[in-house]
């Protein structure tokens, strides 16, 4: 009941249902066996270096928040084995679906967390993350929705305390209202500052860019992907 009434509290805002088909049994197997390897556990206090919650040594660390299937994360994940990946995404069938991968390419670099992002956040020691990505969140398009959008003051302000001066929030969408209220809202944020210095430098995708799924029903669907970095001050 505790835990219920703690994502009743933060959880249901930012995200919605969480869970879609039913999860095949092998997906069950490697859902549950994955998560005894790869959760991080909140009920412990975050170790002072974050370093220490790796299998493999790494020198920096970087989250993704809402990874969905994981395309780009195990890209990233693979690329980078130096850096340490936390990767949040509280969608049932997203998360089997990394497990599974985990099981085929083990990552030692790589911790997840499958309930909401914002109490990650308020775990995590302040100016402990050199790098947050926010890539295709739901953009909850009706106004009377948008309260529910990741990105707010509130969560540019847990952004803030826990990256390091100088640390990356990267943030790509499809969707332009998305793409223009999370351009208000961190140039109005002090400790944010947004790296463009073209028109295009927001419509190139990021260096060594792993498309998703989500970019593919975009490009279908004739919308444009906007990619925004905003750097901590």
């Amino acid at each position: 009941m505790e835990e219920q009434g703690r994502r009743s509290r933060t959880s249901e805002a930012f995200f919605g249902r969480r869970r879609g088909k039913t999860i095949r049994p092998a997906q069950a197997v490697a859902l549950e066996t994955g998560l005894q390897r790869y959760r991080l556990n909140l009920e412990q206090p975050a170790p002072a270096a974050l370093g220490g919650l790796f299998e493999a040594p790494v020198s920096s660390i970087r989250l993704e928040i809402g990874f969905g299937g994981g395309e780009h994360l195990r890209q990233e994940v693979s690329t980078h084995p130096a850096t340490g990946f936390i990767g949040a995404e509280p969608f049932v069938n997203g998360m089997a679906k990394m497990m599974m991968a985990l099981t085929r390419e083990p990552a030692g670099n790589l911790r997840v967390f499958d309930d909401d992002a914002a109490l990650l956040l308020d775990w995590l020691p302040e100016a402990s993350l050199d790098w947050i990505d926010l890539l295709y969140p739901d953009p909850w398009p009706k106004k009377r929705h948008w309260k529910r959008r990741f990105v707010s003051t509130v969560n540019l302000d847990r952004f803030a305390r826990v990256l390091k001066p100088g640390g990356k929030f990267c943030f790509a969408s499809d969707i332009d209202t998305y793409v223009n209220w999370t351009l208000q809202h961190c140039r109005a944020h002090a400790a944010f500052e947004w790296q463009a210095d073209e028109a295009t430098d927001w419509h190139t995708p990021y260096p060594g860019w792993q498309s998703t799924r989500y970019e593919a029903k975009a490009i279908r669907e004739d919308r444009r992907t906007a990619y925004l970095t905003f750097t901590r001050l």
